[in-house]
Parts: structure tokens; C-alpha cells; sequence
């Protein structure tokens, strides 16, 4: 019987080609095993009890202490503006003169005019002094006497109304200088010479801004909560304790270096609105802080005693939730709900959802996922600024 065989086919494409066959299989199943991953390193806090001072804030239009308007007394044509725009000006300094010519000409004209009702009175006196003794003669009528006397009563009366027009003038002509009011920083000027002004031309205002007011609109709730507790013969007050030290946050974010003071409250709640207008007081040497500036008024309106807080930057929010990472048993991540109270500073208020002594996630919040184990480091807090 003949044997066939087959030839071994050596440094041919087809043999290469049994040989990576053959070796194939045995490199996919090293590949098919990966490499574990080791744990997220992420950074942990402990949640702490604290007493924690009780913050509100709200938006603040600052005004003058005292804002008067300059506006004439009578009509005239400005001839002279006597300040310097922005300056500082004392209560009866002259800001402006309208033209005095027709108003001392008006003033010598009533003098005149009472000159004459007093030669009247005059003349009308001596009637009554000539005719009274020829009266009781019965040389003259009565009635003529009686003439005399109210002659004399009418010219009295003409020089007391000439007096009167003589003083009026006299105030016209002084009106025609133009005073502060008050003490304070006079604004531009919005009259300009040769202009016809009158009584209901603003000319420029004059604001006293050392203190300065700080306006504030707070909620009926809020001024509730302010003065709940109060007995019935106690003032109402929005603050619990007036001299409570206020603080002022300007546009810039800066905090003003000379604290605040409540001085009033408005008399009613605005019914539109529901809030009810109060105001501080804060020093404002060198008149740094002028009207229209927008700022933000805290005050300290409690003390929440053991309260839970972490760090505001463990806390996410999701659509209207809170949550934070809670590093339990294993090193395994739970997510949880929690419940938020007040900002304080860099950390939050949680009301419900966490116990004191649990660990949460401060850095590294979006690199975990719930059950994946963690390797937790203490986390640094950053000093404060400023």
C-alpha cells in the first residue's frame, strides 16, 4: 500500500499564517483581564455641631440723613450762582442771587406808600384832637367828631396794612438771595444765569451725608418675626435689640468699615408691596458714601445653638433639592437628601438628613456615584480672604 505525504510547507505566506492561528488565542486571554482601578481619592469633612450666629441681608439705597431742595421764594432772573458745585456748604450760605432791582424798587415803592398812610394818621389824629373840645362845646356837630375818630381808626388801620406791605417787601428782596438749608454737599446746579425761575424751579439740593442713610424694605413676615414676643406696652422695633450693630456691604462687594445703627421704621406696611420701609444710620467721614449708591444691610438677628454644618461647597443642588456625599461603612459613597437652613459664611446650615460625626464629601463631589467605594482624606479649608 503506497502512503501519501504531505510536504510541510516552510517560509510560505500559509505557514506564518498557522502559526498566528496557533498563538492567537493565547494573547486574548491575557488581554480579557483588566487592570483594577484603586479607589477616588476625594476630600471628607467631619459634620460638626456649632452655635451658629443667624444672618439676614437685604438691598440698601443709601440717601442723605437730610436732603433739602433748593427752590426760590419768588420770581426773578438768576444772575449768580455764589457756590462751587459739589462742595460743602453751610446752613444760610448763599447758593444763588436773582436779579434784586424790581424787588428794592417794590420796597422803596411800600415804604413810600407807608410814609403816606402815616402823615394820614397823622393829620386824622389832630382832626380828632382840634374837633373833640368843640365837640363838647357843642360848636361843631357831633357827628363830625364822630367822622374824625373813624377818619383816625381807617388811617391807623392803612398804616398798619402799609407796614405790612413794606415787610413783605423787605422779605421779597431778601428771598432774592437764594440759601442752604442746611449743612451738607450742594449738588449740581440745575438753574443757569438768565434763567426766569420761581417757586417751583428746583435750582440744586443740598444732602447732609455724615450719617448717612441706608434704606431698606423688609418682608411683613421678617418684621413679624422681628418684633414676635414683644409685650403689649413695648415699642415695636424691626431689630429684637436696637443696638444691634448693622453692617454694610457696598456694589463692590467690600464691607464698610464703620458699623450701622437702626434709627426708624416706617409707620405702615405698604399694601402694594408687603414690606415696610426701615432705615440705618452709618458714619460717613469724609463723605465717602453718597445717595443712590446700592448696597447690602446684615444684622445678626439671632443664635442657632448645635446646629449641623458642612462646608456650602459639599452640598449640590438638583433641581430645587439638596444633596450631599456621605462617606459610610467600607468607604462606600451614599448620596443623600438632605434638607438646607441659613448660609453662614462658608458653611451650610442642614436641618434634616445628616447626623454629627458623618463624613462627607467636600472635593471631589463630582467624581463619585452612590455605592462606589472612595479613599477619604481630610479636607484643607482655604484660609479666608480679607
Amino acid at each position: 500500500m503506497q502512503i501519501m505525504t504531505v510536504p510541510v510547507l516552510r517560509g510560505t505566506p500559509l505557514a506564518a499564517a498557522v502559526g498566528l492561528l496557533a498563538i492567537l488565542p493565547s494573547a486574548c486571554s491575557k488581554g480579557t483581564a483588566a487592570t483594577p482601578q484603586p479607589p477616588t481619592t476625594v476630600a471628607v469633612v467631619d459634620v460638626v455641631k456649632q452655635d451658629v450666629p443667624l444672618r439676614t441681608e437685604w438691598v440698601a439705597t443709601l440717601d442723605g440723613y437730610v436732603n433739602a431742595r433748593i427752590q426760590p421764594q419768588v420770581t426773578g432772573y438768576l444772575v449768580l450762582q455764589s457756590y462751587v458745585e459739589g462742595s460743602f456748604v453751610k446752613k444760610g450760605d448763599v447758593l444763588f442771587e436773582i436779579d434784586p432791582r424790581p424787588f428794592q424798587a417794590a420796597l422803596d415803592q411800600a415804604r413810600g406808600q407807608r410814609a403816606q398812610a402815616e402823615a394820614q394818621l397823622g393829620r386824622t389824629a389832630r382832626d380828632v384832637e382840634r374837633d373833640k373840645p368843640l365837640a363838647e362845646a357843642r360848636a361843631i356837630a357831633r357827628s363830625q367828631l364822630d367822622n374824625d375818630v373813624q377818619a383816625k381808626l381807617a388811617a391807623a388801620a392803612a398804616v398798619d396794612s402799609a407796614k405790612a406791605a413794606v415787610m413783605t417787601a423787605q422779605l421779597n428782596l431778601e428771598f432774592t438771595k437764594v440759601r442752604s438749608l442746611t449743612d451738607g454737599i450742594a449738588g449740581i446746579a440745575r438753574g443757569q444765569l438768565g434763567d426766569l425761575v420761581g417757586p417751583s424751579t428746583l435750582l440744586t439740593s443740598v444732602s447732609r451725608l455724615d450719617p448717612i442713610k441706608a434704606y431698606v424694605a423688609i418682608s411683613e413676615r421678617e418684621y413679624l418675626q422681628f418684633v414676635g414676643g414683644l409685650g403689649p406696652s413695648s415699642e415695636a422695633r424691626p431689630f429684637p435689640n436696637v443696638d444691634t450693630p448693622l453692617e454694610l456691604a457696598l456694589a463692590d462687594g467690600i464691607v464698610y468699615p464703620h458699623p450701622g445703627k437702626f434709627v426708624l421704621a416706617d409707620r405702615q406696611v405698604d399694601p402694594t408691596t408687603g414690606t415696610i420701609r426701615i432705615a440705618a444710620a452709618f458714619a460717613n467721614p469724609g463723605n465717602i458714601l453718597r445717595p443712590g449708591q446700592f448696597g447690602r444691610v446684615r444684622a445678626t438677628v439671632g443664635l442657632k445653638q448645635d446646629a449641623l454644618v458642612v462646608p456650602q461647597r459639599a452640598v449640590t443642588e438638583l433641581q430645587g433639592s439638596y444633596q450631599v456625599a456621605v462617606v459610610g461603612e467600607g468607604n462606600k459613597v451614599a448620596i443623600r437628601s438632605v434638607k438646607v437652613g441659613p448660609r453662614v459664611g462658608r458653611l451650610w446650615v442642614i436641618e434634616d438628613g445628616l447626623t454629627a460625626g458623618e463624613k462627607v464629601v467636600a472635593e471631589g463631589v463630582q467624581k463619585v456615584r452612590e455605592g462606589v467605594p472612595v479613599t477619604p482624606v481630610p479636607f484643607q479649608q482655604l484660609p479666608a480672604k480679607g
